[in-house]
């Protein structure tokens, strides 16, 4: 597909990709932002969609900050790929699905309402797939953001703050979110709807008001719920056309502090640990995105070097396909074990 961009195509995509406006009419406060009307804004937007440039307008959500979630990796032999793919793609609870070059060469996450949830889903996958799933839950993370700096607005390190403040919250040291905060995330997942009160039209759809909508996503943004509100660009077709999840053995004594050493380098958007297991020892994990495939290398070379990190056993797993990409949902229909996808 050909892309085509204008300026303002431009800016949407590079300058919102954090803190869009939690006000009644935000796409009224880019347009002003912009010096245009707001229905360009969203005419823009569409077309971004339409070209298949964006993912959503949306929330990052922290691993297990709500609800359980965990990375998964299977073992499947090449010509049963795609239809074990698409048969866990079909799980509601199923939000990332790609394919890696490694013997473990399907990754996804599942994400559910509770530990227990989340248990009795992959205990379905297993039985729909008959494949093992090998769980790889968050241990600690040191990096999630996944905003993607666009080398056409400017060039620097990350998307710029545009000025358009949020009111502050003040922080609370255990949040829990409650029902209705979690039917709220569940709603957004898919993204604000591209109309002139979308935070009013989300709320319809789980008879809350506009302005309870705002005031709880704003307290959950504050409480770190929300890791990130905004633009969620489709990397790949602009520009970040590779990506690798690059995976070492470490000291469970030095993890953190590589880990934090990690997350300072621009093109790292993922640091976390997760536990080793026999058949696959590795408990430090970071995500790099480039251009293409040698400029991920020579960025992974420099992260080594820097970080001392030649020395320990690793795997580097570029991505291939991506057969399933949307917001965590952890409100999911109940899947039954005997689920066959």
């Amino acid at each position: 597909m050909q892309i085509t961009l204008t300026e303002l195509h431009k800016r949407l995509l590079n300058d919102f990709q954090r803190d869009f406006p939690l006000m009644p009419s935000p796409y009224r406060a880019l347009a002003g932002h912009l010096g245009v009307d707001e229905a360009a804004v969203l005419a823009a937007f569409a077309e971004l969609d339409r070209q298949q440039l964006v993912s959503r307008i949306g929330a990052i959500i922290p691993p297990n900050h709500i609800g359980a979630s965990t990375l998964v990796a299977m073992a499947i032999p090449p010509g049963q790929l795609q239809a074990v793919a698409d048969r866990i793609s079909a799980f509601p609870e199923v939000n990332h699905n790609y394919e890696r070059e490694n013997r473990f060469n399907l990754w996804f996450v599942a994400a559910a309402s509770s530990a227990k949830q989340l248990q009795t889903v992959l205990a379905a996958i297993e039985q729909a797939t008959g494949f093992a799933a090998l769980r790889l839950p968050l241990v600690d993370d040191f990096f999630i953001d996944l905003g993607f700096p666009l080398d056409f607005c400017q060039s620097g390190n990350t998307p710029p703050t545009v000025g358009l403040s949020n009111p502050p919250v003040a922080r609370q040291t255990q949040y829990k979110p409650d029902t209705q905060d979690l039917a709220l995330l569940a709603q957004i997942a898919d993204g604000l709807p591209l109309c002139p009160r979308p935070y009013a039209q989300l709320g319809l759809q789980i008879s809350m008001d506009e302005a309870e909508v705002i005031h709880r996503l704003t307290v959950l943004k504050a409480q770190g719920l929300i890791k990130r509100l905004g633009v969620i660009v489709k990397h790949r077709p602009l520009g970040y056309r590779a990506n690798a999840m690059v995976v070492w053995d470490v000291p469970d004594t030095q993890v953190k502090q590589l880990g934090g050493q990690i997350s300072q380098f621009s093109f790292v958007t993922l640091c976390y640990q997760r536990p080793r297991h026999a058949e696959w020892p590795y408990n430090l994990y970071c995500m790099i995105h480039g251009k293409d495939r040698a400029t991920v290398l020579a960025q992974l070379a420099q992260l080594s070097q820097a970080c001392g990190l030649g020395e320990f056993a690793r795997q580097v797993l570029f991505s291939r396909r991506c057969f399933k990409q949307r917001g965590a949902v952890y409100q999911a229909p109940p899947t039954p074990v005997t689920a066959n996808g």
